[in-house]
């Protein structure tokens, strides 16, 4: 069995590359089988543990031209794109990379003799505070799995498109797609990412390692987020699973855990150590507070669960987990 992740070498690229090796896996309700070759399509060197793997196999290219030297597979997880506030920052590079780039992975894949299985990485950011509508589905009754997106941000549009691109593909039996929406990842390890939401790993990571940070939004602002590990179960999930099971060509939003930046920081006290929030200055800014204030924070996930996939319990698991992951 051949596998490709594009962005393979980067955070949850490397994530999935090591769960995928660490066992037999099932495709599309195949009965599971060993991954023999994973490609790794990223410009940047893989882990080292990833780049000395026998079955791994690092394609150092950009989408367009590392995709004509791989052939064919039997599954392709597409993670590979800018993050949202780069894409806001810079409209004509999230257009390459997370629309264009979206496209010519679709076309490669319409190109095998045998649909493969594609799993595409969107975002809640999808979803969004329409100033001419109001909070519908902003509410305390949340997003659910009917909620009409409605995007305000520039990365929020080319996922949904994305989203879109991927059910009309699988539509007319080019591919097996499954788009999953992601909550905000956290918490990442290693340096801040310019994700407009990289604030909610900061505020942990940083004074984790007695470093200050930065929260730029309110401290009760409500977010949703989700652990690399339960992020992780969503994407293998969805690979997995009979065309049956997945169901409809819409996109399937992940459990998140709704919460806040203050829970958040107390929280940190909790695990890390008291005063441990002291490190963390709020200092708001108007530009990240527009991104992320615009998402959701509550979601009924009814779709997902069926599959077996559930939200993190609470804040103290996020922090243990981090501190877990860095500890390994």
């Amino acid at each position: 069995m051949r596998v490709v992740i594009t962005g393979g070498a980067g955070f949850l690229g490397t994530l999935l590359a090591r769960r995928l090796l660490r066992g037999p896996q099932a495709i599309g309700g195949s009965p599971p089988r060993d991954i023999g070759e994973l490609i790794l399509l990223d410009p940047v060197a893989p882990a080292p543990d990833l780049a000395a793997h026998p079955r791994v196999r690092h394609c150092p290219a950009e989408l367009g031209q590392g995709l004509g030297t791989i052939g064919g597979v039997d599954a392709v997880f597409h993670l590979a794109g800018v993050v949202s506030g780069a894409a806001e920052a810079n409209f004509d590079l999230g257009l390459r990379v997370n629309l264009d780039g979206t496209r010519e992975v679709l076309e490669w894949a319409r190109a095998h003799p045998v649909p493969p299985v594609l799993v595409f990485t969107s975002s809640l950011a999808v979803f969004g505070r329409d100033p001419a509508v109001g909070p519908v589905g902003l509410g305390p009754v949340g997003v659910d799995d009917d909620t009409l997106p409605r995007p305000q941000s520039s990365y929020g549009f080319q996922k949904f498109i994305g989203e879109q691109l991927v059910a009309d593909y699988t539509r007319r039996g080019y591919l097996r797609g499954r788009s999953v929406r992601l909550m905000t990842v956290a918490v990442r390890p290693g340096r801040p990412n310019a994700a407009a939401s990289g604030f909610l790993s900061g505020m942990i990571r940083e004074p984790a390692r007695g470093l200050r940070t930065v929260c730029p939004v309110p401290r009760n602002l409500p977010v949703a987020l989700s652990s690399p590990e339960r992020t992780i179960e969503g994407i293998v999930t969805a690979a997995a699973v009979p065309d049956a099971a997945w169901g409809s060509t819409t996109a399937m939003t992940l459990p998140g855990l709704s919460t806040t930046p203050a829970e958040l920081a107390a929280a940190l006290d909790r695990v890390v150590g008291p005063g441990t929030s002291d490190l963390i200055d709020w200092v708001e800014d108007p530009t990240v507070i527009g991104i992320v204030g615009s998402w959701p924070a509550r979601f009924r996930t009814e779709r997902a669960e069926r599959l077996g996939l559930r939200a993190n319990r609470d804040v103290d698991e996020v922090v243990r987990e981090f501190l877990a992951l860095t500890a390994s």
